[in-house]
């Protein structure tokens, strides 16, 4: 249910979008958080710090001729909002990496996304649930930067499985607008599980990307779960902070063929 990340996008590290319109992003998606709170059953926001040291940054190796990559140590501060409404649930989140750099080398950068699903159950009134079916969605998904948007729109099922408050599996057609009517496939997991390991608490949560069958780009995956303990619980405070850890896994990252990146990020998380 995060990033990132980092969540999978096709396009080119030139791309990356000047702090202007960065900002621009942030009070877009920012605004439109405390719009669908206004109108929210339910709803949660969190502010994140992760950091790694083994992130590929993508240049072009003029000697080869072509895209490659190398390690690079990056910071990256990711505010996230999900709601409950009364025809459907939204998510948004926008990250902003390397917020406090200097270097040219490794400018701060912008991305986000913004994520409205409508409920079949909700819609209708009705309860569409039947085994470990729970819901049936018309899921859709806008990701935002400078010089490309992509939108994707599909359905969504959200199982009851494994104890799981949230497990969805999302199935969309890919639409990167800047190839025109060339489209995709994606498919993306989202899950979440609460469980204590004697007086502590922990969640193990994340996220699973697959983008398939793109003329102009090479079927990439990319999943962050994550382990994290509940700080605030120690002192009579729990759900508020939490630490651990989120490992990204990137298989052809940005759709590259062969850029593969593997990270340990440490992660605070702060929620409200």
């Amino acid at each position: 249910m995060s990033r990132t990340n980092l969540r999978i996008s096709v396009f080119a590290p030139s791309r990356w979008p000047s702090i202007r319109t960065g900002a621009v992003l942030l009070a877009s998606l920012l605004l439109g958080s405390q719009a669908m709170a206004g109108a929210a059953q339910w709803s949660s926001t969190n502010i994140q710090y992760l950091a790694g040291s083994t992130y590929e940054s993508i240049y072009f190796d003029s000697g080869a001729g072509k895209l490659s990559s190398k390690e690079d140590s990056n910071s990256i501060i990711t505010i996230e909002h999900v709601n409950g409404w009364k025809y459907g649930d939204n998510f948004l989140f926008v990250d902003i990496t390397n917020p406090d750099s200097n270097d040219a080398g490794a400018p701060t950068g912008y991305y986000g996304e913004i994520s409205p699903r409508l409920s079949f159950s909700k819609m209708t009134g009705k309860d569409l649930s039947a085994g470990i079916i729970k819901d049936v969605l018309i899921t859709t998904t806008a990701e935002i930067g400078q010089g490309f948007h992509t939108y994707l729109y599909g359905l969504a099922v959200d199982l009851n499985i494994f104890s799981m408050p949230v497990f969805q599996i999302n199935y969309y057609v890919r639409n990167e607008t800047k190839y025109g009517a060339d489209t995709g496939s994606q498919l993306t997991l989202v899950w979440l599980k609460p469980f204590d390991v004697g007086a502590l608490s922990f969640s193990f949560e994340g996220f699973f990307d697959y983008a398939f069958d793109m003329d102009h780009a090479e079927d990439n995956i990319v999943t962050g779960p994550r382990l994290l303990m509940d700080l605030g619980k120690l002192w009579d405070a729990p759900g508020v902070l939490q630490a651990g850890v989120e490992y990204q896994i990137w298989r052809n990252k940005f759709g590259i063929d062969g850029i593969d990146e593997d990270v340990a990020q440490a992660m605070v998380k702060w929620i409200w």
